[in-house]
């Protein structure tokens, strides 16, 4: 791994154009549990079950408990290593007047919080909430809420400004994602099973425009055999070797 490591490093030195996605992998290293994984259940019920906008009409109080649980996880948790070296890539980058774009699947605001700045959420934002009436939105981090479902000032009911199964990526993220895709000349996937469309097509996005691709995962994905570099492991322990 070491000398794929330093192939890597030598090209981010020389890049103007970087393009990042992150996926759960590199929360799941601040404890922050996955749909997917072990953990993945609440209580009775499977993510897919809550993650609707037929569970909020049919349940709201049921879905915020849920969401509520999630957020004091995440209140708790901490940004990693791997959060940390990509908010200090950015400012490498700036610092030579190049472009920077983080994409991330992730609700949970670490990357926020290790000071990452030009960053482009697909699955919105657990923090925010989005009134369902008069579609007004407010941050929110009181952890727990006092009122199970909240309300709005319009006395509507808020939801957590995320994107449900089923529900489209919100247009403009999606669209300044696609373009830091095609205008990358090294395109980073961290911590992504690279099988949810469609975040992974940005990677096709990105080779297709001549990008070179890099892939930082614990497992084994779709897009190794696409791949540049292929750096098997923890994003906490590799991306503070690499950046």
């Amino acid at each position: 791994m070491g000398e794929i490591l330093e192939t890597l490093r030598e090209a981010l030195q020389q890049a103007k154009s970087v393009a990042v996605l992150t996926g759960a992998g590199i929360s799941a290293e601040s404890g922050i549990p996955t749909f997917r994984g072990p953990g993945g259940l609440w209580r009775n019920y499977s993510p897919q079950e809550l993650a609707t906008p037929e569970a909020f009409a049919r349940d709201p109080r049921l879905v915020w408990e849920w969401y509520d649980w999630r957020r004091g996880l995440i209140a708790k948790a901490q940004a990693n290593a791997g959060h940390l070296a990509l908010a200090g890539l950015e400012r490498q980058i700036a610092q030579v007047g190049g472009r920077f774009t983080l994409v991330t699947q992730n609700v949970d605001g670490l990357h926020d919080r290790a000071g990452s700045r030009n960053i482009r959420k697909l699955h919105g934002d657990i923090w925010l909430l989005r009134c369902v009436g008069c579609g007004r939105e407010e941050r929110n981090e009181q952890v727990p809420l006092t009122a199970l479902p909240p309300r709005c000032t319009c006395g509507g009911l808020l939801r957590p400004g995320v994107v449900w199964f089923g529900e489209p990526l919100p247009l403009e993220e999606w669209g300044r994602a696609v373009q830091a895709s095609r205008n990358a000349e090294i395109f980073l996937a961290i911590g992504t099973s690279a099988v949810v469309y469609p975040a992974a097509g940005l990677m096709e996005v990105a080779k297709e425009a001549g990008a070179r691709l890099a892939v930082v995962n614990a497992e084994p994905t779709p897009f190794d055999a696409d791949a540049d570099w292929i750096l098997t492991g923890r994003a906490g322990e590799i991306l503070p070797r690499l950046l």
